[in-house]
């Protein structure tokens, strides 16, 4: 079993700043990531067009902030630039195709704080590893596994179903009737591609659209 201060479950944004501060202060910490990168989600299930749509200063990470010739509303791959250079410059070393399987807070031993345990598994080796932690920080996001809803008739359909976090760029649907289903960021900036592309998109919701304007 392997001791540390921190324990990290998760390597995207918000399990590298985690990291990166603990660095800063000199705290020990291990960070566990179940994909074989971190930010996995930037980079394995983002499409190719993908611009945030916060102003940068809203979307930089501890003790880093963004350069004066940054966009102001930065491409994929400027952000992803970024984060390799968070990474590299506050050395963060996560353990990747690590998969936690479970985490509990063990009992009191001789009025000792009481610590996190912490079991995942090696998914290249599937060896199982053991970890004790004063803190465990669970930053998995809500976001990895993209939900498909059922629908009736949806099992018989004989076109492409493309969940957005498998889409890439609407090369490939050329001259095609494409049906995006939701208007959040994802949907319309897909719909917008497929356009570009020479798609012939429509857009289905389940809410009214509300427009709002900032200034």
């Amino acid at each position: 079993m392997e001791e540390v201060r921190v324990l990290i479950v998760g390597a995207g944004p918000s399990g590298l700043a985690t990291s990166a501060y603990l660095n800063h202060l000199s705290i020990p910490n291990i960070v566990l990531e179940k994909e074989d990168c971190y930010a996995s989600l930037w980079k394995k299930r983002a499409y190719d067009r993908l611009c945030l749509h916060l102003a940068k200063e809203f979307c930089s990470l501890p003790l880093m902030p963004h350069s004066s010739s940054t966009p102001t509303f930065m491409s994929r791959a400027t952000f992803l630039k970024y984060l390799d250079e968070y990474v590299s410059k506050f050395n963060i070393k996560p353990r990747y195709s690590r998969n936690v399987e479970r985490a509990w807070l063990e009992d009191e031993e001789d009025g000792e704080m009481k610590k996190w345990r912490v079991e995942a598994r090696h998914i290249e080796t599937g060896e199982m590893e053991a970890y004790k932690a004063e803190f465990l920080v669970v930053a998995s996001g809500e976001n990895s596994v993209g939900h498909v809803p059922e629908v009736t008739g949806l099992d018989t359909f004989e076109g492409e179903i493309v969940h957005s976090s498998k889409y890439k760029s609407g090369k490939a649907f050329e001259g095609k009737d494409v049906l995006v289903v939701g208007c959040g960021n994802s949907g319309m900036e897909i719909a917008l591609d497929l356009s570009n592309y020479g798609a012939h998109p429509s857009i289905i919701i389940r809410n009214p659209v509300s427009t709002y304007f900032y200034i």
